[in-house]
């Protein structure tokens, strides 16, 4: 595949200063200025001042040259205006207004590998003694950005930016209302969902396994209890495990770990799932909150908050 995940997310909010202490409890390396790293991929997230929350641009990393021209090619067929300059092609998801950027980013690399984690299961030890993530006393700092989460007024055009115009792949459907969609050998890095206004659902940063996935919650919602959604929980489309919370202006943000992975050169069969089957395997049900976040009645009327 010529693209190879996620490289950025730039998130407009009413409210950057507390957006920003959100994500720097969350465990982002702030850089100043509303830009953030995470622990292997470096800067993949700014916040920036806008009158309600959105998705401002999405980046996409590519590998070479020769694939910043075929997405060229491929945007250009579909019609889409394009901005070229042989490193980078911009362009703007027709639906959304998100402005999308495909450039060249190295490829995000954990050297040495992060060791499995040893579990012990029956009739299997793995391990003795005591459990050894209770050594762990770092905070929990994501690895990488791993997906992000689109509600599109007309999710058939959306659909058709990413695949026939970027050059993403289709790795399951929910039934038709949403596709999960990849650029990676990961499960899914976007998520297209029919909805009445067009907004950004949640972001997703991958972490060492489950039990930084419920140590990062446990340290996010010990003194500030509201900031829960949803979780501890596993997906079934791409089985990772999940807990969600919600930032000040009003976007979830996802700890993840496990998510099925696509190799390259191995065939995939999407299915089609429906009701809430593709959105857990087990854990407790999702909140009418993480269904229909709270504001989209107010994103759709346009009301706004003018906090900075």
């Amino acid at each position: 595949m010529a693209l190879h995940g996620l490289g950025k997310v730039t998130i407009g909010v009413p409210n950057v200063d507390d957006t920003i202490a959100f994500y720097t409890d969350f465990g982002l390396t702030h850089r100043g200025n509303g830009v953030f790293a995470t622990r292997n991929g470096g800067e993949q997230l700014a916040i920036v001042y806008a009158p309600t929350r959105r998705l401002i641009e999405l980046t996409v990393a590519a590998d070479d040259l020769d694939d910043i021209a075929a997405t060229a090619h491929r945007l250009s067929a579909l019609g889409q205006a394009i901005d070229h300059d042989g490193t980078t092609v911009r362009t703007v998801e027709p639906v959304t207004g998100t402005a999308v950027r495909v450039t060249i980013r190295p490829r995000i690399t954990i050297d040495p590998p992060v060791p499995p984690t040893p579990y012990n299961g029956p009739g299997r030890i793995d391990r003795s003694g005591r459990a050894p993530f209770l050594a762990r006393t770092e905070p929990v700092r994501p690895r990488k950005l791993g997906h992000a989460v689109l509600g599109s007024t007309d999710l058939e055009t959306t659909m058709t930016f990413f695949t026939d115009g970027l050059g993403f792949k289709v790795s399951d459907y929910m039934g038709d209302k949403a596709a999960f969609l990849r650029c990676s050998v990961e499960h899914h890095n976007i998520l297209v969902m029919a909805a009445p206004v067009n907004f950004l659902h949640h972001t997703s940063w991958q972490v060492d396994d489950i039990d930084d996935v419920g140590r990062g919650a446990h340290t996010m919602l010990e003194h500030n209890p509201q900031r829960h959604i949803w979780g501890l929980g596993r997906h079934y489309a791409g089985a990772n495990f999940f807990w969600y919370l919600k930032d000040p202006a009003g976007n979830f943000s996802e700890y993840y770990s496990d998510m099925d992975t696509v190799p390259e050169n191995e065939l995939w069969s999407p299915e089609v799932l429906h009701g809430v089957q593709g959105l857990y395997a087990w854990g407790p049900p999702p909140p009418p909150s993480f269904l229909e976040p709270d504001d989209l009645a107010a994103l759709m009327t346009g009301a706004h908050s003018t906090q900075r």
